[in-house]
């Protein structure tokens, strides 16, 4: 199985600007063959569109200067629109799972910078890194490759930090698993609660969020393309990959804990996009990064041998007893604790979910039809119940 490593280098000044040179180019030509694909009526090959845009581009006056960087990574952003266009053709036509992918746009200067190299364009000596016409670059090795990388891709963010991230081939981990399964269920102030009773909290992104949005604030008071408001948004890109790295580190260390000691790992299919459409609650679920944390999870599982499920999101998981299986139906996000009308036990909501999602997701359900027969199940707990639910 393939497995992307990242590491971050410092270039020198001279470097800086021949790797500004190179992401320049590689705009250029993903901007001109994406105007190409736009006028035309039949989507032009690969072949065509890097005669049109490299080739023919390099003799006249206008591109001249596409002969100063290497031909490789001008060739692979051709590539990579040709496979953007066909993830986009393919998720019309509901052949690609997941949310539906818009049509390539064109590229920013403002925006990340990246420039991929294949094979020929790039070598690992040592502890340097050479790349076509930029020379050897210097990453900070926090840990070895595994095998010989197939493609180098050059990264620069928002915030002007530097990346190299390679492609290499791993081969699967066999170690032998503490636990036979465990459901987990997600949340916003807890972020993961346990069916073993175990839970996670978040970290606190409170702070950096309100120096957010008043850096926001700030950068739509300032005028556009001076000095000030390019300085406003470096801010504002470095507060969030602050945020994102510390979010990236607590989901990667949860993630290998969760799948080195369970055989089996059970999440439910949370519906984000729809609940985000809830404006009080949208930016601390933007934050939590469930998606991150389902796809850490299910790669880790892969490469560990282990059995990775997701329930339907659909599933009564919060309305049903984990102990007797009784639905007492829908109870108000307030209410944390339920006691349970058939078999008196208390039952917290979280944890209550997480042995539900445990059981569903490893094929035991309750027989809910005795409960059905002497208890009429309530939407929503009435007032008569109120004795019976705590909140905390």
């Amino acid at each position: 199985m393939k497995a992307r490593y990242k590491f971050r280098f410092y270039p020198t000044n001279q470097q800086q600007r021949l790797l500004a040179q190179l992401f320049g180019c590689v705009r250029v030509v993903w901007n001109d063959a994406l105007a190409i694909c736009k006028k035309s009526e039949k989507l032009p090959s690969n072949n065509h569109l890097q005669k049109l845009v490299i080739t023919q581009a390099k003799k006249t006056d206008e591109r001249s200067w596409l002969s100063d960087v290497s031909n490789i990574p001008l060739q692979q952003s051709v590539a990579d629109l040709g496979v953007a266009y066909k993830n986009f053709f393919d998720s019309l036509k509901g052949k690609r799972k997941g949310k539906k992918v818009g049509s390539p746009k064109f590229k920013k200067k403002t925006n990340q910078q990246s420039a991929r190299f294949r094979i020929g364009g790039f070598s690992v000596k040592g502890n340097q890194v050479y790349l076509a016409k930029i020379g050897n670059v210097k990453p900070i090795w926090s840990r070895q490759l595994p095998s010989a990388p197939t493609s180098c891709t050059v990264v620069k963010d928002y915030a002007n930090r530097y990346f190299l991230s390679f492609v290499v081939e791993i081969e699967p981990i066999q170690i032998d698993a503490k636990n036979q399964s465990i459901g987990i269920d997600l949340g916003i102030k807890t972020f993961a609660v346990m069916s073993n009773g175990d839970k996670a909290i978040s970290p606190d992104y409170s702070r950096l969020d309100q120096q957010i949005r008043r850096k926001q604030r700030q950068l739509a008071r300032q005028q556009k393309d001076s000095r000030r408001r390019n300085k406003t948004r470096i801010q504002i890109a470095k507060l969030h990959n602050e945020i994102a790295d510390t979010r990236q580190d607590f989901l990667h260390k949860l993630s290998t804990k969760v799948v080195s000691d369970n055989q089996a790992i059970v999440l439910e299919d949370l519906n984000v996009s729809g609940m985000v459409r809830n404006r009080k609650l949208a930016r601390a679920i933007s934050l939590q990064g469930w998606r991150e944390f389902r796809v850490f999870c299910e790669a880790k599982a892969e490469k560990l041998h282990r059995d990775f499920r997701v329930i339907n999101r659909w599933e009564p998981t919060s309305q049903t007893c984990s102990c007797c299986g009784y639905r007492w139906g829908k109870v108000d996000l307030s209410i944390r604790s339920v006691l349970c009308l058939n078999c008196n036990a208390e039952q917290d909501r979280d944890e209550n979910a997480s042995k539900n999602i445990e059981m569903v997701g490893m094929g035991h359900r309750h027989d809910l039809k005795w409960t059905r027969s002497d208890y009429q199940t309530t939407p929503v707990a009435s007032c008569s119940e109120s004795s019976r639910i705590t909140a905390l």
